[in-house]
């Protein structure tokens, strides 16, 4: 008896293993879209992952804080002006230039046909070099670096006649001055600095010490050693309002970030109305010649002196 063959044994295929589905990015909430996150790892506001940790998320809210103070002059300037102009003084690795330049026109003005450019003005040339390819890499067309000093910076063909907006964040020393006789120069309509140490005051104080002591019991305030440095920090910062008040700007002078981030933390916002107050101006100007002459700073009237010609500008 013939038997039928018997079917062939299955063949049996193994699947190969699935791959792991590819984790979606974080989604990190403080970011606002359309930032640039290669500028944010570059400033290392972001981790190389992308990530954010407890030291760069308290490093954004600072971005986010001092970009809220400028935002409001810019959109201001952008009102009445094609091209709203800023110069950025003491650039360094201009960390501020970009922050400015990504947030207002990359995500406050994204998709909007708006113009305007930001200077970054620095004298260290590696640095220049650097903030150049940065932004050549990200795309950020109206950035111009400027490897001048703060006098060059006044007259370079390389600025235009009259500047918008300047800033100057931690110039230290006399650097925050010369950015206010810069500003003074170009006309400026606002004026944003941030003050860091301070020595060329309490040099003089320091120098005039055993004479003041004589004229004036007020000069106890500057006898001790460590009192001469806090106090001329502090008058420098008020001749410096008085300056700019003198020259028919409005002062406001506030603190940037909490004391718990950083000491030196004043932070000077100066406006220009289209018509400055003569009063107020011409009473800023006799306590300005009033201060300097009660404290023995007479010798420094040059570095504060006054623009005539703004303080009475329409």
């Amino acid at each position: 008896m013939r038997h039928a063959p018997s079917p062939p044994a299955a063949q049996s295929f193994a699947k190969p293993a699935a791959k792991p589905a590819a984790k979606p990015a974080p989604v990190i909430e403080e970011l606002r879209p359309g930032q640039s996150i290669e500028l944010l790892k570059e400033l290392h506001i972001l981790t190389r992952e992308g990530k954010l940790n407890q030291d760069t998320r308290r490093k954004l809210k600072q971005v986010y804080h001092l970009y809220q103070f400028i935002e409001p002059l810019l959109n201001e300037v952008a009102a009445s002006s094609p091209a709203p102009t800023l110069a950025d003084h003491g650039a360094g690795k201009s960390y501020l230039g970009f922050i400015l330049y990504d947030l207002f026109f990359n995500v406050a003005h994204r998709g909007q046909k708006t113009a305007g450019h930001i200077y970054g003005i620095e004298t260290r040339a590696e640095l220049v070099a650097k903030s150049r390819a940065l932004a050549a890499r990200l795309g950020f067309a109206r950035m111009s670096f400027l490897n001048l000093t703060v006098a060059e910076a006044t007259t370079s063909p390389d600025l235009p006649g009259r500047i918008d907006i300047v800033t100057a964040l931690h110039a230290c020393d006399t650097a925050t001055d010369d950015a206010i006789a810069f500003g003074l120069a170009k006309q400026a309509r606002h004026m944003v600095l941030v003050p860091c140490c301070q020595a060329e005051v309490a040099s003089v104080l320091k120098k005039s010490r055993a004479l003041n002591l004589a004229r004036t019991p007020l000069a106890e305030l500057w006898r001790h050693p460590l009192h001469t440095r806090e106090f001329g920090s502090q008058i420098t910062n008020v001749l410096r309002c008085l300056q700019l008040e003198a020259s028919g700007y409005q002062v406001t002078v506030t603190e940037l970030v909490g004391w718990e981030h950083s000491m030196k933390n004043e932070l000077i916002l100066a406006s220009r109305p289209a018509t400055p107050n003569a009063a107020k101006t011409r009473a800023a100007q006799e306590r300005l010649t009033q201060v300097l002459q009660a404290l023995g700073l007479a010798e420094l009237g040059a570095r504060f002196a006054v623009s005539a010609a703004l303080a009475s500008a329409p």
